[in-house]
Parts: structure tokens; sequence; C-alpha cells
């Protein structure tokens, strides 16, 4: 008996040595990523936000798909984040449908009231556009999106999809890092409307961290759309009362523009990255942007030059320059305006502009090229089910809290994406009636082979140079779709000059390197969300099974299906 005690005692001192050693090994893996990806077999919701990822997982669970799913995560994303979405607001979304192996985009950005016009803001003194107030208020195209969506796509009904939003609505949910900071910082804003104070402030102070919100205005605009359809939003008592907060402050807004609007089907736009073949949403997005961006760093050999080194920061800040020069020149709405798409996404086009990046010195003076011609704030999330269904979603007021105005009694507040429109009379942007202005938000797939990856990344004009330097970070440097959405990125929110952002986990002495160069940097430490903050899931449909990845700029996470085996019931 001794004997085996001792035997067993050898064994198991064998077994902790073993183990010691495994975990030495462990602890010498580096990796540049400091959360793991989640991985499934079933399907994956990524949103800024645990609660809407959790939404959208259970909708999963009962029997929803990627569409029912990313809709009920959007819709809790309107409660429990005010400031950045809403049903005030737009929305785009490209879905990937596995049973017909196509995408579908869909560009449920809404219009200038039929009654707005440049001569009449000029007329009252507007030089350029304003960003909060009745002026800046286009149509908001959210709800539409939601009704196309399912009609077209989903397994599950309106009032299916809405239920938890509407519960935490009611309920009420406590306030994150994040989104206590950004209440906080628009105080003064909402503090401007009594409606807008009314419906998100407490006792006239911002929410703080950890207290407990409820919107039951939002609960029942809510309802009356899972009731009603997108016809209560845009022929009902909540148009009544939009129409009448407009009158109030002098706005265009009326009952036909509501009724007659109808988002849109749109065919995404590509190009290829090093044999990747990443697709954007076409004009009036700045998706081809980040196309144009990824033709423009194909030309150099970013892999030799290193993650995040000087050279291949130089080349991706100065690439984003000539990118947005086109963007700011070409881009508006294609029903009013020729744009050269083509022309763009030219990859020879792509050759004649790479000849003016110069290596040594950065260009503070970038102008729009000559292409052939052609025939925030906001919330991202994606899904991806268990059958490969896939959505890319991006939904936003532009500025937070968009215009400021919140009509009675609807909890939400109105976007302000009409501030995006040009008041020169010249640009293919200038504002009209019942034209969609130039939008900075753009959701993204790339695909390779058998791989395939739904992401976003938000942030106002951050948005299409973010989405290259993920796409860059894949591609040229093997990352995960977690580690490349955690690396440190650069930010050039400005057109002109050499002004740049940057965050300082970069590696080495880069900044002193670009300043060199002529680069005018600004440090930002940590994970700042000045570079916004982005989501991602990716399906392997050779194996069947999907990632998801989540940006630690926002409080969300990607959060899995749960499939309850009969045998655990």
């Amino acid at each position: 008996m001794r004997k085996q005690k001792i035997q067993f005692m050898l064994i198991l001192a064998a077994g902790f040595f073993a183990a010691g050693i495994n975990r030495e090994n462990a602890m010498a893996q580096d990796r540049e990523q400091g959360r793991s990806m989640v991985i499934s077999r079933e399907g994956i919701v990524a949103s800024e936000s645990p609660l809407a990822s959790q939404a959208g997982a259970q909708v999963l669970e009962r029997g929803g798909n990627a569409v029912d799913a990313a809709i009920a995560a959007h819709a809790v994303m309107t409660v429990v984040a005010p400031m950045w979405n809403g049903i005030g607001g737009d929305l785009f979304a490209i879905v990937y449908d596995a049973k017909s192996g196509k995408y579908y985009g869909l560009n449920a950005s809404g219009w200038a009231p039929a009654g707005q016009s440049l001569e009449r803001l000029r007329a009252k003194g507007l030089r350029e556009m304003p960003m909060h107030g009745i002026e800046p208020v286009t149509v908001p195209g959210a709800v539409d999106g939601w009704q196309k969506l399912l009609d077209r796509f989903g397994k599950k009904k309106m009032n299916e999809v809405l239920a938890p939003a509407i519960q935490i609505a009611e309920d009420g949910y406590p306030v994150t890092e994040w989104i206590a900071l950004h209440f906080d910082a628009n105080v003064n804003l909402l503090r401007a409307s009594e409606a807008a104070a009314r419906t998100y402030l407490i006792e006239g102070r911002a929410p703080r961290l950890g207290e407990i919100v409820r919107n039951p205005d939002l609960a029942w605009s809510l309802r009356q759309i899972a009731q009603g359809g997108r016809d209560a939003f845009y022929r009902g008592e909540i148009t009544k009362r939009i129409l009448a907060l407009s009158a109030r402050e002098g706005g265009t807004l009326a009952a036909a523009d509501f009724s007659d609007y109808s988002s849109e089907w749109a065919e995404p736009i590509s190009t290829t990255y090093r044999g990747w073949t990443v697709y954007e949403m076409p004009p009036n997005l700045q998706g081809i942007g980040a196309l144009e961006m990824l033709n423009l760093m194909e030309r150099f050999d970013l892999p030799s030059y290193g993650l995040n080194s000087p050279r291949t920061l130089h080349v991706q800040i100065e690439a984003k320059k000539l990118a947005y020069a086109d963007v700011l020149r070409y881009i508006g709405d294609p029903k009013m305006s020729r744009i050269p798409v083509s022309g763009l996404l030219s990859k020879q086009y792509a050759a004649e502009r790479a000849k003016l990046i110069n290596m040594d010195r950065a260009n503070c003076e970038v102008g729009p090229g000559v292409p052939v011609p052609s025939a925030g704030d906001t919330t991202y999330l994606s899904v991806v089910d268990r059958e490969g269904n896939m959505v890319s979603f991006i939904e936003s007021n532009y500025a937070e809290f968009g215009s400021g105005l919140v009509a009675d009694g609807t909890g939400f507040v109105l976007h302000d994406r009409g501030a995006l429109f040009s008041l020169d009379p010249g640009s293919p942007n200038a504002i009209a009636g019942r034209k969609r202005p130039l939008h900075t938000i753009i959701p993204a797939f790339m695909e390779k082979d058998k791989i395939r990856i739904a992401f976003g990344i938000m942030g106002g004009w951050n948005q299409a140079q973010a989405h290259a330097q993920f796409v860059s970070h894949i591609v040229d440097f093997n990352q995960n779709i977690q580690a490349a959405m955690e690396t440190a990125r650069f930010t050039k929110p400005t057109f002109a000059g050499c002004d740049v952002l940057l965050e300082s986990r970069v590696a080495g002495n880069v900044k002193a390197e670009l300043e060199a160069r002529g680069h005018q940097i600004t440090m930002h430490h940590g994970f700042s969300d000045a570079f916004g903050g982005g989501q991602a899931v990716m399906r392997d449909y050779a194996t069947g099974v999907n990632y998801g990845a989540s940006d630690p700029r926002k409080d969300g996470a990607a959060i899995p299906e749960l499939i309850v085996k009969s045998w655990m019931r």
C-alpha cells in the first residue's frame, strides 16, 4: 500500500512538472492582442454593448437568422447608446446570403425635405451647414431599413426582434463606462432642449456610471413600430410628433417627405488587395475612399516595412490624403451627380496617384485627381449565424445626440446628417430637396478563398482610413481579427494639412521619424475613442467555424449563441 502511494506521488509530481513546463512555454508565447477571439460553431453577435450582443444572440437561439439578430441588437443599441445612434438616424447594411452566395447592400439614408434648398439657407445668412437644430435634420431612414431587411431576409417578425429593446427601455439599464463619459460631455446640448433634457438627463445632470436609466417614451415609440411596422414611423403618430417639432422650430419637414420615403437596395462596390476582395457600399458613402486607399497602399511593399513602422504609417497617411481629396471632390447623391466610381477604383488611376507619395516627405497640400469618367457619431455591429449568413451593419446620429432635438413623447433625438451637405452650389454634395447627403458611415466585408469577414469601425471621417488599416493588418501582417481591431491606429480627421493623430502603443521612435518627414503628430494614450471603435465577425466556410472580435475602444463584446441540448433542459 505504501509502495503504491509513493508511485502515485511520483506520477503526480511528474504531472505537475510537465504542467509547469507547458505553462512556462505558454507564458513565453507573446501576442499582440489583449483578449482572445470568440470562437464558436454557432452564431456570434459583436456589438458595442454586451446587452445588445446578448439580445442578438438570444434571437439566434430562438431560431432567428443573422438579419433578425442584427436588428434586435441594433434596437437595443438605440436604447443604451442614444448619443451615437437611434431610430431618428440612418443605417446601411451589407448582407451576405449563404444560400445564394451573394452580397446585398441596403442604403437606408434619408433625404432632405422637399422644401429645403441651398437658396433658402443662404438667404438666412448661412455659409455652411449648421451642426444642430432643425436645418440639418433629414428624414430618418433606420426604421424603413429595418423593415426592408426583415421583409427580404428575416425569419422573425418586427415585434419579436424589438421585444428586448422595449423591455430594456422600460426596465432601465446601468450606464457603462464610455456611455457615462459621453452623456457628461453633452449636458449643455441636452439642456438646450426641454424635451431632450427630460428624456436623457436626471434632475438636469448627466446619468452617472452604473446609474439605472429608463426611457419610457422610447419604449412607446418602439412599441408603435413593433405593432405597426415602418408605417408607424412614417405615417403614424410618431410622424405627427416629429412634424409638430419641425413646425415649432421653423423647419421644412412635411408629411410627404416621410410617406414618400423608401430605402434602397444597392450593389456593393469592391477592389482587390493582395489577393483579397474588399467590399464597401457605393456613394453617397465614403467607403470608396477606403478602397482607393487600398489601391494606393498596394503599390508599396508594406509587409517588408513592418507593422506600424514609420514607412508603413507614412504610406498609409499619404494614401489617406489622396483618397479623401477625391471623396470630397466627387462624392454626393448618385441620383443627382455623375460620380466616376469606376475611374476612382481603377488600378491604373491608383498607379498614377501613388507617384505623388514621396517616401521622404509628407504632402500638406493634397488635391483631387482626375479619374476617367464612369459610364462622430455611430454604432457598428456584425453578425454571423450558424448557416453562414452574415451582416455588416452600421447606424448613426452623425454628431453625438444629432440635432439635439427630441419630438415630445418620442424618446429619441433626430439626427443631423444634413450637416454633411455643402452650401457650395458647385459641389456634387450641394444641398437640395429630396437629396441624400454624403455619408461617413460605412459597413464592409472582405473575403479570400473560404474566409469571409464582416467588419466596421465607426468614428466619422475616421472610418475609411480605419477600414484600410484593418485590412492591411490582416493581409499584410497576418493578424487575426481581434489583434487587427486592437492594434494602434492613426487617424487624420481633417482633409488639409499634415496633422495626424496617433495612438502611443506604436513601437519604437515612430513619432520622431514621422515628424522628420513633415507630419505633425499628436499622440493619444491607451485605447482612445478618437480612433473609433469596431466590431468584426469571421467565418471559415471550410470548417463551419465562426469567430468574433470586439474593440476595447468601446464597451462592447462578441457573444456567441448558446445551443441548449435536449439532455441539458
